[in-house]
């Protein structure tokens, strides 16, 4: 039973299974880690030399609520919105912030929010907590977006559609011919097209596509965590139509405040600094992953964000990751991110040696069915 000062709305979700995981992680004796999805790289140099500078300097009260004039400006050119553009951008709290400002600014009771499986296991909770009704909509072959059938989802209730390319957990990328179907879809039907774009720098094999190139009214959020090691340090940004920019603000300044001070600076110099060393890096470990299991494993093709996610070669995602935890062996089970139990979800952030180790273990695991 719930303590009864509980709110309902809390009742909708469990804690993140992926944090259960991380729990595990404390407990095992040298664990090798495939499950953390977070660089394994540290902040550049430039960028916390930027923090540091900003805390030395007394940047550590509130900033204004839609961030400093400084970073906002830089996204601004670096996303092409201009002084008078109908688009505008705030900076907030990691784009976990910015996408529960936007849903809570958008959805009201009954509203229908769309949104692919697998999926960021977030989204579900998001929406049920905005008051809105999650509908996942399940993916075609290859985790591939079949436009048509999100036409057919669409109801006279559909608020929104959550589009998240590369996807977390898959690594799918879309290709530019079904992001432009489905931008102009949304714009068809006159419903709301956000796209969850935080990995948009891990692209390995073709350029990165944003569905705002064909459908101006896209709301994007995007953040520094993935791309440069800035996890804990929570700087996202919301772009979009003003009238619901202005609108996350104000409810921003009645939720988070503001994001982090210091680390808006750090946002600063992170816009200077590049990161295609490390995407060269991952593209490599992508590679390494996929030779050292495509023979045993049904592997979806994955061109983007750190994540692969193959099939179970046996049993379903809990009991085949539960086995592989007893080996001390961290994955996360794609029924965290998914109404099917027939996935698993690898990140190959983590070092070649980390790796091998990981490779060995599902080698086996597929080869000695328990």
């Amino acid at each position: 039973m719930p303590h009864p000062w509980i709110a309902d709305r809390t009742l909708a979700f469990d804690s993140s299974g992926i944090r259960k995981v991380f729990d595990l992680a404390g407990k095992i004796k040298n664990p090798i880690n495939l499950s953390i999805g977070q660089p394994d790289f540290d902040v550049p140099i430039a960028v916390q030399d930027a923090m540091i500078n900003a805390i030395r300097d007394g940047k550590n009260n509130y900033s204004v609520t839609q961030g400093i004039p400084e970073l906002r400006q830089g996204l601004k050119e670096k996303r092409g919105i201009a002084g008078e553009s109908e688009r505008d951008l705030f900076i907030c709290s990691g784009t976990s912030g910015g996408l529960n400002l936007a849903l809570m600014s958008m959805i009201n009771e009954g509203d229908e929010v769309i949104f692919f499986d697998p999926y960021f296991v977030m989204y579900p909770s998001l929406v049920r907590m905005a008051g809105g009704v999650p509908v996942p909509l399940d993916c075609g072959e290859g985790f591939q977006i079949d436009v048509g059938r999100v036409e057919q989802a669409i109801t006279d209730k559909t608020k929104m559609i959550i589009f998240n390319s590369p996807s977390n957990p898959t690594g799918v990328v879309a290709s530019e011919t079904q992001i432009k179907e489905l931008a102009e879809l949304a714009q068809k039907h006159d419903v709301a097209l956000l796209s969850d774009e935080i990995y948009s720098e891990f692209c390995y094999d073709d350029p990165f596509t944003s569905p705002s190139q064909f459908n101006p009214q896209t709301i994007v959020i995007d953040g520094l965590s993935k791309s440069h090691a800035m996890t804990g340090l929570r700087v996202g940004w919301v772009e979009g139509p003003r009238p619901l920019i202005e609108t996350m603000m104000k409810l921003q300044q009645y939720t988070f405040v503001c994001a982090p001070h210091p680390a808006q600076w750090g946002g600063i110099a992170a816009l200077e600094t590049g990161i295609e060393g490390y995407v060269a890096e991952y593209r490599e470990k992508r590679d390494k992953v996929i030779a050292g299991l495509q023979d045993l494993y049904e592997i979806p093709p994955s061109a983007g964000a750190f994540y692969l996610y193959p099939k179970v070669p046996w049993g379903n995602s809990v009991s085949f990751v539960e086995s592989a935890i007893a080996k001390g062996l961290l994955l996360i089970p794609g029924s965290i991110f998914s109404r099917h139990q027939t996935h698993f979800r690898l990140s190959y952030a983590a070092t070649d040696e980390t790796l091998d180790r990981g490779i060995a273990i599902l080698r086996t695991m597929a080869e000695n069915p328990e």
